[in-house]
């Protein structure tokens, strides 16, 4: 194996948006992570990137000028967060509902099985599901 698959590295996930401020608002009023960095007109880019200050990823969303980034391409598109208590997982569902956004029917039924799946403003969906991951 490769140190990627046995060490832990930070992992940055990123992904353009028309939309900088609505994602802020459903990452960090709604999920609850934190702002990490927020740049302007860097290289013709626009972004912010968030996470939790010790997790070992983030996300990273940026809005090049002059271009669109569009819609997720489909309801499948998934961010999976995996909260094993369950007052975690209430809380964690209640805020993103006292934030304004309604949970959505996921497109694999197996999700809502155990979990609630959001849609974030760009079309893209989170998942908090209420297991732990142990396989």
């Amino acid at each position: 194996m490769s140190d990627i698959a046995t060490r832990a590295p930070v992992l940055r996930v990123g992904r353009p948006t028309d939309d900088i401020d609505a994602l802020l608002h459903f990452y960090r009023d709604g999920l609850g992570l934190e702002l990490l960095a927020r740049f302007d007109a860097h290289n013709g880019f626009d972004g912010i990137i968030v996470g939790g200050r010790n997790a070992p990823y983030h996300l990273e969303f940026t809005r090049a000028h002059g271009h669109s980034a569009g819609r997720a391409p489909t309801d499948d598109n998934l961010l999976v967060f995996y909260l094993p208590d369950q007052s975690a997982w209430q809380s964690a569902r209640d805020r993103m509902i006292a934030t304004g956004y309604v949970p959505v029917k996921s497109f694999n039924p197996w999700w809502d099985e155990g979990g609630v799946t959001f849609e974030d403003p760009d079309g893209y969906r989170v998942v908090l599901y209420n297991e732990s991951w142990n396989r």
